[in-house]
């Protein structure tokens, strides 16, 4: 383990696919990115663009049999996570990397009580005795804002509200002080009070802790309150990545500048259309080699068949270097 590394997760070449109808549909197509230790780092981009599939990538948590990993490095503290035999890719779920699922019901089992799903996290993991366990729960609810943490152990996530499992669920993301927190869009479907309550008790962590952040969302104005640094993706690739205050300042992919321009703004009038990018992602099936996002601008396919280079254009500032889309 390197865990003097600037860098506590470096994704490296990274491609997923999928089986479908007797062959393979690439999802995530030659990523790379890395998460700076005591940072938060956005995937942002439109659904469909892979950010999802990428983050469940790092984890090695595809849906099976479909899924496959076909290339590429996932290097935490320096190991890679692709290469780790079962009882050490063990240890660094829910251990060393923490997951915050999209839809925190899913992500709870609806027959156990909160504090029985959290004790069991950190009796896998941490190898506390079960009243230790439990008794370190209430505080972890405590953590997250729980109110009454002590009686809310004893509840079934049916009982409680969006925002109080989605706390729950962060609660066990965190049992075991992980060095990497993975938060796939952990604020789907809460109302804005609550959006915000959760995405404060996150930076709130990151300070205290110092744990990294891998932000997955479609929520730009989310992105440029918690992210250092963001990753743009489309069509299962990068298609910008720069520090936050760069790519907000200087974006310069159309995609990227397409996805700024339908932020709602102070300025627009009342009741006014918001700017919308035309057309929407290919499916897999029909993605090209060459650049998708001109694929979706009515460029002739048949001359798309070269994939554009990434480009340093700033220290930091990588662009895909379509001609037509960063003219």
């Amino acid at each position: 383990m390197n865990e003097t590394s600037p860098n506590v997760l470096e994704v490296r070449h990274l491609s997923a696919a999928f089986e479908h109808g007797g062959s393979l549909l690439t999802a995530v197509d030659d990523v790379s990115f890395t998460v700076p230790r005591g940072k938060c780092v956005g995937i942002v981009g439109e659904s469909g663009c892979g950010k999802s599939v990428t983050a469940m990538s790092l984890v090695r948590l595809l849906p099976q049999p479909a899924g496959h990993i076909t290339a590429g490095q996932v290097l935490f503290n320096g190991e890679d996570v692709l290469q780790m035999p079962a009882h050490r890719l063990h240890q660094v779920r829910g251990g060393g990397i923490g997951v915050i699922f999209q839809e925190p019901m899913k992500a709870l089992n609806p027959v156990h009580t909160i504090g029985a799903q959290i004790a069991e996290t950190l009796m896998l993991h941490r190898n506390l005795a079960e009243k230790e366990a439990w008794e370190e729960s209430v505080r972890l609810l405590e953590r997250v804002r729980i109110p009454a943490a002590a009686q809310r152990a004893w509840e079934y996530p049916g009982s409680l509200s969006g925002g109080m499992r989605q706390r729950v669920v962060i609660a066990m993301a965190i049992a075991c002080q992980p060095d990497l927190v993975i938060a796939d869009e952990p604020t789907t479907a809460l109302d804005v009070t609550v959006q915000d309550q959760v995405l404060s008790l996150l930076r709130q962590l990151r300070q205290e802790d110092g744990t990294s952040t891998l932000l997955i969302t479609h929520d730009l104005g989310v992105v440029a309150q918690n992210c250092d640094r963001v990753v743009v993706m489309y069509a299962g690739r990068v298609v910008e990545s720069a520090d936050a205050a760069e790519l907000f300042a200087h974006p310069v992919h159309a995609y990227t500048r397409a996805l700024l321009a339908s932020m709602p703004r102070a300025e627009y009038a009342r009741k006014s259309h918001l700017p919308a990018i035309p057309g929407s992602v290919a499916s897999l099936a029909e993605h090209v080699q060459g650049c998708r996002f001109c694929q979706r601008l009515g460029v002739d396919p048949a001359t798309l068949t070269e994939r554009p280079p990434m480009r340093e254009i700033a220290p930091g500032h990588w662009v895909q270097a379509c001609q037509r889309c960063t003219e």
